[in-house]
């Protein structure tokens, strides 16, 4: 894996080499190559930008926004609204160096947090489903986290100080080129937290090492990540992130603590006289603690995976420049879940009696096959197809009494006749017998690209996504539903795009439709269903200038329509129109990045707009939207050391990270966003 050039960020080197992508086919490919859209950040534009929160890089790329929740949980939309509740979790597949950071079906909608990106070398996203050589979990995009290669750097130590008692160190060393190359990276950081009772701690920290053999080049690598945090929910109250109330935290006991570890290996045999071959490894754990404070009762939840797996790919080249590839990958994994109400009975509401409600393990067995083809046809046409077939068993074993009553069996009651409850005055949370579940995917892709130059191409793609139901929407039920009868989301995408590289102008501008259909969500009875549909269409653009030797304009913007497709009544008082916007879907998000490169450093100034956005599918209220100014500034006055001020909220502007509208209640809801910040560091490199 080679040190990877960019259109981001503003970087242009003299006799730049060719601008390589990974993600896409799983090894190094000319971005000019590749059949559909992808975006990149490079190693100096993550340095420059040095996130404390994904969101901060994902607002640098076109069509995605990782909304900032508390400390450092997320949510996450790519060519999607922000998605929240059943379907949300596991619509975007996560990896680290090419492998899911997490096994199917036992997803996190905070993972990116479990990833040290603040160590990168850079960040891939593919925007919608991305072709044959991945599965389940790439229905609305791919983001893939790549980690320093050794053998391609030195040493650096870097401490940094900033506002609300903010503090992180970072080091990152590498052994430099041989036959055995090493590198490895930590960093540690505190948050004091600009809400009340919002501070945090975490450590990220990986090792790898690539030695190369007689015939071929080894390679191992670990990863793992630490949580320690005490969150914050919405704040409440109409426009209430506008005044004093921003800083309050309504529920102080709320908290996460996480922690994840990965390790991989891989074997790339010297390629033969035929074929090609790449062997990958992998083994997965993590666990989590944290308390639902979104619930009535606050329950608190418990969940942890163990997985390991294998891929095995191969290639080989045909006639006249085509290409085949071919591969093979299987998993295993077990997840486990409990969920316990430590607080009385809510006073309202379906029963929620305090004692365990779940405590159940999951099994599961995964094989998945796919081929690729890439055939130049005419003088300037290339073709590329593909196609993934994917089986997943699901074992689940429920460790309590089955059905919808207290921890020990009983039926659940509720002093002084509550509000209307089930029919046979149930719990609200219901446990299914034991049971298996199977569930098979295909997903075709074929696109063609067009090369009008040597600089310029285009392109035209179709592809299918799929997601196979997690285990919490299978077997994490309410109220009456005994089976979960849910079917794997997928979602069909055709794109068309022009890509340029040039030595001072580079650019992307694609235009999409995708209609997804079986959107799973709770419907008015708090069942579990997958019979939604939705349609998503719009444009993406991105492009670097150089316009004079000493600055550069980087920008990236989309507009978008995410629309319902179907009629029906979903839970808390929601009522779906065929034609409605999606909620918590902006039509437009853009940036723009004006940068000038001076003796010592580089000075850049960054605006970030985030557009308005319905806050319920019945579409009556709204955000009004919100755009922010960020500075940023580095000086390195020797070749060992470099200095860094950074200035987040720069006009200190009083906005939203993301609303929403209580339909049960017609209560507005807020994650407020941050006040101007400060940061300052130093760096040592040798």
């Amino acid at each position: 894996m080679c040190a990877l050039a960019t259109l981001s960020g503003g970087v242009f080197a003299d006799n730049e080499p060719e601008n390589l992508v990974v993600t896409a086919m799983r090894e190094p490919t000319p971005e000019l190559d590749t059949v559909g859209n992808i975006a990149q950040l490079n190693e100096q534009q993550l340095r420059l930008t040095n996130a404390v929160h994904p969101n901060q890089i994902g607002v640098q790329l076109p069509g995605v926004w990782i909304s900032r929740n508390n400390g450092q949980e997320h949510l996450t939309a790519i060519r999607s609204p922000v998605l929240t509740g059943p379907g949300s979790c596991g619509a975007f597949l996560v990896m680290e160096d090419g492998i899911a950071t997490r096994p199917a079906g036992f997803c996190n909608v905070n993972q990116l947090f479990e990833i040290p990106t603040a160590l990168a070398q850079s960040v891939e996203v593919i925007r919608g489903p991305s072709n044959a050589v991945y599965g389940s979990n790439g229905l609305h995009g791919t983001i893939n986290t790549l980690l320093p290669t050794p053998g391609t750097g030195g040493t650096s130590v870097s401490v940094e100080t900033g506002s609300n008692d903010y503090y992180r160190g970072q080091v990152l060393w590498d052994s430099g080129p041989g036959d055995s190359a090493w590198s490895a990276g930590i960093v540690a950081d505190h948050d004091g937290g600009f809400r009340d009772d919002t501070d945090y701690d975490q450590a990220k920290a990986f090792a790898k090492n690539q030695r190369r053999l007689q015939n071929g080049v080894l390679s191992f690598s670990a990863s793992g990540s630490w949580l320690n945090q005490d969150s914050a929910g919405y704040i409440t109250g109409k426009d209430a992130y506008k005044g004093p109330d921003r800083f309050r935290n309504e529920n102080p006991e709320a908290y996460r603590d996480a922690y994840s570890l990965r390790l991989t290996g891989g074997w790339t045999p010297d390629a033969g006289p035929v074929w090609s071959t790449d062997y990958r490894f992998w083994l997965r754990n993590s666990e989590m603690d944290f308390r639902q404070f979104f619930l009535p009762g606050d329950p608190k939840e418990k969940n942890g995976q163990t997985s390991g797996g294998a891929s095995f790919l191969a290639g080989r080249d045909l006639w006249n420049d085509a290409r085949l590839n071919v591969g093979i990958e299987g998993e295993l994994a077990r997840g486990w879940l409990e969920q316990t109400q430590e607080a009385p009975q809510p006073p309202f509401g379906v029963p929620r009696p305090p004692g365990k409600q779940y405590d159940y393990d999951v099994d599961s067995q995964l094989i998945a096959a796919f081929a690729s083809l890439t055939v130049p046809f005419a003088q300037r046409w290339e073709l590329q197809a593909g196609i993934r077939g994917e089986y997943l068993h699901y074992d689940y074993d429920n460790k309590m009494v089955s059905g919808n009553t207290t921890e020990d069996g009983t039926p659940c009651l509720v002093p002084g006749e509550p509000p209307p409850v089930p029919p046979d005055g149930g719990c609200l949370y219901n446990r299914p017998d034991d049971r298996t579940d199977d569930f098979f995917n295909a997903a075709p892709n074929i696109g063609v690209l067009y090369r009008f130059n040597e600089s310029t191409v285009s392109f035209t793609n179709y592809a299918r996504g799929f997601r196979v139901p997690q285990a919490t929407e299978l077997y994490r039920l309410q109220a009456q539903q005994n089976v979960s009868d849910i079917d794997s989301e997928t979602i069909d995408s055709i794109e068309t795009g022009i890509r340029h590289e040039g030595a001072t102008f580079s650019m992307e501008t694609v235009a999409y439709y995708m209609k997804k259909n079986d959107f799973i969500f709770r419907d008015s009875e708090g069942i579990n269903v997958s019979d939604g549909k939705t349609k998503h269409y719009g444009i993406e653009t991105s492009f670097d200038w150089r316009f004079i030797d000493t600055m550069y304009l980087n920008a990236v913007g989309s507009w978008a329509k995410q629309k319902y497709d179907f009629i029906r009544d979903a839970g808390l008082g929601e009522v779906i129109e065929k034609g409605n916007e999606i909620d918590t879907s902006p039509q437009i998000l853009a940036s723009a990045r004006l940068g000038y490169e001076y003796g010592l450093g580089v000075a850049e100034l960054e605006w970030v707009y985030n557009d308005e956005y319905f806050l319920d599918a019945a579409n009556t209220e709204k955000y009004e939207g919100h755009e922010i100014f960020n500075f940023r500034i580095t000086m390195a006055p020797s070749d060992h050391w470099e200095f860094a001020v950074r200035v987040d909220n720069l006009t200190d502007e009083k906005y939203a990270d993301r609303a929403d509208l209580f339909s049960l209640t017609d209560q507005f809801r807020y994650f407020p966003g941050r006040e101007r910040e400060f940061y300052i560091q130093a760096t040592w490199r040798n």
